[in-house]
């Protein structure tokens, strides 16, 4: 029986086997497509729509994946350590299985994969955090991504240099090397924690329950334009770059940079002082990202693409650090069911995004449209978490007697 207390070295273990987790399965398993898709169009392989209707079917699955957690009742260890191998299978299988079906499957099944791993690793790692004495240490697991997704930028164009065949398997390939290190640690001796039953802060006393009840309708609806937002540009980043840089290198660093951008903001997020209202962090962070996705419009250079990337990337996780701590504040132990909720909203913004996008820039030769669109999403989620925020200071704080 593990005796509870502060471990050092095992919640350093568990922070960063949970980072290299999310970095094989949102950076290389959901996200290796962004730099992969300019290749296979170079190739003839897609056209753009297809490449949209591809990327929509993996935010497809990875809604289905979001919203059917709660109801699985495997280990935690055992679900990260599946989510695993399935993410490697199915980058492989990018490479080695062709025609716009098959690669439609393993997109769409790569999104449900990557949302139980994420889910999960996410579950597994902040119960050992807890129990090893360094919850602080939470914000190195969400570093993940953003690693993940650097290294699918960098990797994805260099060996996609022979083809998108051998990027596929070469992507793969690292997703397997990086499983091998990590997979000791998702041990049958580690706890077993389901979604539900991640460790919580407990809700204070609520003195209000129909605003809290309305400021929760409020964080799903918004946390959806967030998804919508983000999208167009992490999906398309690369194409939109070599079109209105062509014959420059510099497009293939710019996803690397989204994803470096979102390491810093992942470990300042996850230090934001909890008496900080989260209404008013996700307000700034829709802000941020806004502006991100405005610049690639309204400067089309290198210094606009350098610039829109790092302010797209930077609030990408503390985003759902926000978010999830906004549930926690309103539901307490109970957050887990708010969390799937807004996740689930989160979910189809994304698949929205780029159905809208992928057909409008065929059509017209551009992304402008597409990404003043997103851009306007985000600033009118901004406006409205600070409307959110103003009227609950305006509100008296003991309504309910």
């Amino acid at each position: 029986m593990q005796t509870l207390g502060y471990d050092r070295r095992g919640a350093w273990r568990a922070a960063l086997a949970c980072m290299v987790t999310l970095a094989v399965a949102m950076g290389l398993g959901r996200f290796a497509f962004t730099p992969m898709l300019p290749i296979m169009l170079h190739e003839g392989k897609l056209d753009l729509q297809g490449g949209g209707l591809l990327a929509s079917l993996n935010y497809l699955g990875y809604f289905v994946g979001a919203v059917s957690c709660a109801s699985i009742r495997f280990r935690a260890a055992f679900m990260v350590r599946a989510g695993l191998v399935a993410t490697a299978a199915l980058l492989l299988g990018m490479g080695l299985l062709h025609g716009f079906t098959a690669w439609g499957v393993l997109r769409t099944l790569a999104g449900v994969v990557s949302a139980w791993t994420f889910v999960f690793a996410s579950g597994w790692g902040l119960r050992r955090l807890a129990e090893t004495g360094s919850p602080a240490l939470g914000g190195v697991i969400y570093t993940g991504p953003g690693i993940g997704i650097a290294a699918t930028g960098l990797l994805g164009g260099a060996v996609g240099r022979w083809g998108s065949q051998v990027g596929w398997i070469g992507l793969g390939l690292l997703a397997v090397v990086l499983i091998a290190i990590i997979w000791r640690v998702f041990n049958d001796a580690a706890p077993a924690t389901t979604p539900g039953n991640a460790p919580m802060a407990a809700a204070p006393t609520r003195t209000n329950p129909a605003a809290d009840h309305r400021d929760a309708r409020w964080l799903v609806g918004l946390y959806g334009l967030a998804g919508f937002g983000y999208i167009i540009t992490a999906t398309f980043l690369p194409v939109i770059a070599r079109h209105a840089l062509p014959g420059s290198t510099w497009p293939d660093f710019f996803w690397p940079l989204f994803g470096l951008a979102i390491v810093p903001g992942a470990l300042i997020g996850a230090r934001a002082p909890a008496h900080w209202d989260n209404r008013l962090l996700l307000a700034i962070a829709y802000a941020l990202q806004s502006a991100g996705v405005l610049l690639t419009v309204a400067w089309p250079t290198i210094t606009g693409f350098a610039l829109g990337s790092l302010l797209l990337g930077m609030p990408f996780t503390a985003i759902t650090l926000f978010a999830v701590r906004e549930a926690r504040r309103l539901r307490g132990d109970a957050a887990a069911g708010l969390i799937g909720y807004a996740t689930a909203s989160y979910g189809v913004g994304q698949i929205l995004g780029p159905l809208f996008a992928a057909p409008l820039a065929q059509r017209t030769g551009s992304f402008g449209v597409p990404l003043v669109a997103a851009a306007a999403v985000l600033a009118l989620g901004a406006g409205l978490f600070v409307f959110v925020w103003r009227r609950a200071l305006a509100a008296p704080q003991s309504a309910a007697y």
